[in-house]
């Protein structure tokens, strides 16, 4: 069952698309109760302190720079299938371990950081092997829809594995007992969902690779390819800077809404659901205008957007006002939502499609390694600053005075996590000059772009309901919307004159 096959029937490779929506509901539900906010969470019960939040977000990146390993693997066996099932599942049984943590004391965090190591070590060896074969697998016309429909199907399922995480967070008094067996279970249910996850990837067809050169081509010499590809090369540099960017101060979101804003961990959770449905309601417009012009257009959009989000975060604190200031911040995480949608799908589909076939292994392990590197980097620079930070402080305030009294028009004051974001977000304007010198087949300009994506988003709500609540949700910022419509108008005015001169 884990070996090569030299022909898929069209039958089968239908039903191996299907189980690959489908296995996206079981390794989807195993991420939403073990990573991001629960992960976070889960250390910070167990006593981590801002170093230790940095290493655990940067463990999963620097993890993938067992992918260079994993080329020579893949190439020596040339069978993914058996490499990505039996290494997914045996770095899943570590979540088994990690639900044993809180049970073992002082040892609970080393247990944690050790387990966390082999886990994504583990998944990276196991999506070296993956990415080659999926890419092998799925039509590249088919490509984009493909991933957006098995994006939607996990990330409704991480909504509902992401509201259970809340409720039993929730149900349980934070620093107490009952804490400690919310989490086993959430690690425990979490594995469970990893293996069944596995069982149905094994049973996915996959293509034999192209018999091996001649000539045995080395790992280095392998790993140096991508890099001479010069238009690959400039996607690698781009990803190296926005992965950079984003992770220097997004894994501290959550550090950020419960230490500085003083926001449980319900909040915290509510605010990560919103996202995740703004996710799951973008994604087929994202998908649809990637397939019809080109994943740079989608980048082009859903990049600038997820930087301004990053940057608007540290505004949070400047606003007094509760409700408003809870309102800010679940229109940034909707926003933020919808925008990393259309990253994470262009990114990813991006790397695969200009990587050449049969070679798509080193191609995209090198990209791996880069944005490892960058992305887990980050983070633990970001957490060892976080002290000298923490102590200093910039205030920026504009004052008139005249003889009727002072008026203060300007009051602005960042500290702490305030600085990250604002040098996230610039870090994010670079990596999106770099994307620049990027070229893809088929792209466009970003107003043609945002044309398309507006009469998507149009047709999706009108399909979905007519509750004006959704419609807000997935609606694009006014200023966009209004943009498009102007110069539509203008261009019906411009066609009406030029008939009515003939």
């Amino acid at each position: 069952m884990l070996s090569p096959q030299a022909t898929i029937e069209p039958a089968e490779l239908e039903t191996g698309l299907k189980r690959l929506v489908v296995e996206a509901l079981f390794s989807n539900t195993t991420a939403a109760l073990t990573t991001g906010v629960v992960l976070t969470a889960f250390a910070l019960h167990l006593g981590a302190n801002n170093a230790t939040i940095g290493l655990l977000a940067a463990i999963p990146f620097l993890t993938q720079l067992a992918q260079i390993p994993a080329i020579a693997l893949v190439e020596r066996v040339r069978e993914r299938k058996r490499i990505a099932v039996l290494s997914s599942a045996f770095g899943r049984t570590m979540l088994g371990v990690m639900a044993l943590a809180p049970f073992a004391g002082a040892l609970g965090l080393p247990i944690m950081i050790v387990a966390t190591i082999i886990l994504c070590a583990m998944g990276a060896i196991g999506g070296c092997a993956w990415n080659s074969w999926i890419r092998d697998l799925a039509p590249e016309d088919r490509m984009g829809r493909i991933f957006a429909r098995r994006t939607v199907y996990a990330t409704v399922t991480t909504l509902v594995a992401g509201i259970a995480a809340a409720v039993a967070l929730e149900a349980t008094p934070e620093g107490g007992g009952a804490r400690d067996w919310s989490f086993a279970a959430l690690y425990a249910v979490g594995c469970i969902a990893g293996l069944i996850s596995a069982w149905i990837v094994a049973r996915l067809p996959e293509p034999q690779l192209p018999a091996p050169p001649a000539k045995a081509i080395g790992l280095i010499e392998r790993l140096r390819s991508p890099f001479r590809d010069h238009n690959f090369a400039r996607l690698i540099v781009f990803l190296g800077t926005w992965q950079f960017a984003v992770n220097f101060a997004t894994p501290f979101f959550t550090v950020y809404l419960v230490r500085q804003l003083g926001y449980d961990m319900t909040i915290v959770m509510g605010l990560s659901i919103a996202s995740q449905l703004a996710n799951a309601l973008a994604l087929q417009s994202w998908g649809a205008l990637a397939d019809r012009f080109a994943n740079k257009s989608v980048l082009l959009v859903a990049a600038p957007a997820y930087i301004l989000c990053i940057a608007a975060m540290a505004g949070a604190s400047q606003i007094d006002h509760t409700d408003f200031r809870l309102a800010w911040l679940g229109a940034l995480h909707i926003l933020m939502g919808a925008a990393v949608a259309g990253v994470t799908l262009a990114t990813a589909n991006i790397a695969l499609k200009l990587s050449p076939r049969g070679e798509a292994a080193s191609y995209l392990a090198a990209s791996a390694v880069v944005t490892a590197v960058a992305a887990g980097s980050a983070p633990i620079l970001g957490g060892a600053l976080a002290d000298f930070f923490a102590v200093r402080q910039l205030e920026l305030v504009g004052r008139w005075m005249s003889p009727d009294g002072v008026f203060t028009y300007l009051s602005l004051n960042l500290s702490n996590w305030g600085f990250y974001f604002l040098l996230s977000a610039l870090l994010g304007v670079y990596a999106l000059h770099r994307l620049g010198h990027v070229h893809e087949t088929g792209e466009v300009s970003r107003e043609e772009a945002l044309r398309h994506l507006a009469k998507e988003t149009r047709g999706s709500i009108h399909n979905l309901s007519t509750v004006t609540g959704l419609k807000a949700l997935t609606d694009f910022p006014a200023g966009l919307a209004r943009e498009i419509r102007v110069r539509q108008r203008f261009f019906r005015m411009r066609t009406n004159a030029a008939t009515a001169a003939k």
